[in-house]
């Protein structure tokens, strides 16, 4: 039980929060579609969200695996459980390994195309954690990664893809890009002296923070474009507005001079942003 607790923490299990109101607003969009009449709804939920936390924890699990070295030489991270020893690394893939396996079982459950598409889903999440040692924009690798969470809900129950759910893929996109790189930010001096990209690095943490504002302001016009595109009302307007709000909140807790409230623009705010989107798009949706 100690194992799992700190495997758990390893992973940021809580985090879970962050993409799946946008899978769930994803698989809600699809039922409106086919006018809420589609029998084995309550286990498509489930098994969308057994999915959905399965394919994180095996991608986190992963990535901790892969940064351990990295994560030990990282004053900010050598704490963390696999270079501390907390872990072994054997039992780290054993977890990424049954995560996966648990990932598969649930597209199985889903549909024939969501089994079909699983491992391009699990081969996208884990080349995430490549990708910050040859390019500056892995933010944007981990932003479509939670981005196609809605795109996969939406075919989990319509078994085939419509091109408009990708208008919230783009959104998740840009909103998680957003706030990766303001974590990044922390990084900027051992990044500068090491071997890996970002886009803190690359800019300098002043420009990469106006480049996140950017990326937000991206997330807020695929919103409208997608209430555009469903026919959404009031309800989903209101909650771009929230959003945009909140956002704000988080911009104007960090600067590139003062970087001592990352934590809660990262995790305060962006939890509130997943969490007050489903509410107020799930009631549009609903009513």
């Amino acid at each position: 039980m100690n194992k799992v607790r700190l495997t758990l923490d390893m992973i940021r299990f809580e985090h879970s929060v962050f993409a799946l109101p946008f899978a769930l607003t994803g698989a809600l969009l699809a039922w409106r579609e086919g006018g809420f009449r589609r029998e084995g709804s309550a286990w498509t939920l489930v098994w969308i969200v057994v999915a959905m936390v399965a394919a994180r924890s095996a991608a986190m699990a992963f990535n901790r695996i892969l940064d351990r070295d990295v994560d030990a030489l990282n004053p900010r991270t050598k704490m963390r459980h696999l270079p501390a020893g907390l872990l072994s690394g054997r039992f780290a893939w054993g977890f990424t390994a049954l995560s996966a396996l648990v990932f598969l079982i649930a597209a199985r459950a889903l549909n024939p195309l969501c089994l079909t598409l699983a491992p391009v889903a699990l081969a996208i999440v884990f080349f995430y954690s490549f990708t910050k040692r040859f390019t500056s924009f892995s933010h944007v690798v981990l932003g479509f990664s939670l981005g196609i969470a809605p795109a996969a809900a939406w075919i989990a129950v319509q078994g085939v893809l419509d091109v408009r759910i990708l208008w919230l893929t783009a959104a998740v996109t840009f909103w998680t890009a957003g706030f990766d790189i303001i974590y990044s930010c922390q990084d900027y001096d051992f990044d500068r002296n090491s071997t890996l990209f970002s886009v803190p690095k690359k800019f300098g943490i002043a420009r990469a923070l106006w480049i996140s504002r950017l990326l937000h302001g991206a997330m807020l016009v695929c919103l409208i474009a997608l209430v555009q595109a469903f026919g959404l009302g009031w309800l989903a307007y209101g909650g771009i507005g929230a959003i945009a709000g909140l956002l704000a909140w988080e911009h104007s807790l960090v600067s590139a001079t003062d970087l001592s409230r990352v934590d809660a623009a990262f995790f305060t705010a962006n939890g509130y942003v997943s969490v007050l989107f489903f509410v107020f798009w799930a009631a549009d949706i609903l009513r």
